[in-house]
Order: structure tokens, then sequence, then C-alpha cells
């Protein structure tokens, strides 16, 4: 599938097309476009309660489709790529571009990852990635950003309380645990236990 108009946000039809394409196996599908599935929820979770203003078409597709990067680590042996996991949001970005999508939709595949990462964190941290800023710059980007924090492709795969989550940042330093806390003040949390239940993830 190609979009023909730079300006169009896919639905969500197009948008498991692109999951079902390029997944290489239907355990990887399973596994990327759950979680997908997940942090759109979540994300309209924190929307019904807050209501910020921002654009709920575009961050239903990023949040559908932030993740899509993934499928390009997975090698011929079905297996997944670890060790080069922090390029899975500019493969994302990438793959989308080519795509015809507009920049503001593929434009989350790059900036979820952590709570941003800056510049100085991908050279002082030596990160495989092109050197620059993937740090969320909108509202929409900074709710899809924030929902991906409460939900993890872990084997297998749990939810995060805010708890949870501010405690593993912390290990990457104050300024990331900082804006971490600067998001669950904005945004509030979400009900992770009905989700769990819809699911059946563990809540950690």
């Amino acid at each position: 599938m190609t979009i023909q108009h730079a300006s169009v946000i896919p639905t969500d039809a197009q948008i498991r097309a692109l999951h079902e394409r390029f997944a290489p196996t239907e355990e990887a599908f399973d596994l990327v476009y759950t979680h997908c599935r997940i942090v759109c929820e979540v994300a309209e979770q924190l929307l019904d309660r807050h209501r910020p203003a921002v654009d709920v078409e575009l961050v239903r597709a990023g949040s559908l489709l932030h993740d899509i990067g993934v499928y390009r680590l997975y090698g011929p042996t079905g297996r997944l790529d670890h060790g080069n996991y922090i390029r899975h949001g500019v493969l994302g970005q990438a793959l989308l571009r080519d795509l015809g999508l507009p920049e503001p939709v593929s434009r989350f595949c790059a900036h979820h990852t952590g709570v941003g990462l800056t510049r100085d964190d991908v050279l002082r941290q030596g990160l495989p990635l092109p050197v620059g800023d993937y740090t969320a710059d909108t509202a929409e980007e900074l709710l899809v950003m924030y929902a991906d924090k409460f939900h993890s492709k872990s084997t297998p795969p749990a939810f995060l309380t805010a708890a949870s989550y501010a405690a593993k940042v912390r290990r990457f330093g104050a300024d990331n645990a900082a804006r971490f806390a600067a998001l669950v003040e904005r945004f509030g949390e979400p009900d992770l236990p009905a989700l769990s239940e819809r699911y059946g993830h563990p809540v950690r």
C-alpha cells in the first residue's frame, strides 16, 4: 500500500494492512500490532480524561504505527535483533516515508523512544543512530510517547505502572526521570487493571 496524498492520515484498516504486509511472521505481527493497539487504547483513555488540545486522529494513527519499524529487525531465522533495537524508530520512520505517509505520522516512529533521545544522548551513549534529536515535539507525539511507556513487548508482554517505569527511567539519569514525572503530571495515569484483564497481560 502506498498513500497517494501526503496529507492523508491512514485509516485503521490501512494501518492493519501495513502491519500484515511487513510482519515477517504471525508471532511478530501478534506481538507488535497488539502492543500498538494497547498504546492506542492507553492514549485514548488519557484523552478522554484530560482532553488536551490534540489531533485525535493523528494520535490514533501514531499509536498504531509507532513500532512498525520493529519488523525490520527480524532476521531470516525469525529472531529479533535485540542489539539494534534502538534503531527501530528510525527504520520505521524511513519505511513510512517511503510509503508516502505524511511526515507528522512517520515522525511518531523515531520520536517515541524512552522519554526522548537528544543529540547529546546519541553522542554520549554511542547509539547506532544518525546524530540528531529524537524528542517528542508536539502534544500528539508527547502523548503517544507517554502512552507507550505503560506496556512492554517483553516475554511475556506486560503492563507497567507509572511507578515501575519511573524506577526504570531513573537509571538513565535525573533529567529523564524529571521528564517522565512531568508527563505523569500532565497526562495522568491510565486504568491498567482494565486493560490487563482485557488482554491477559500482567501489571508490573
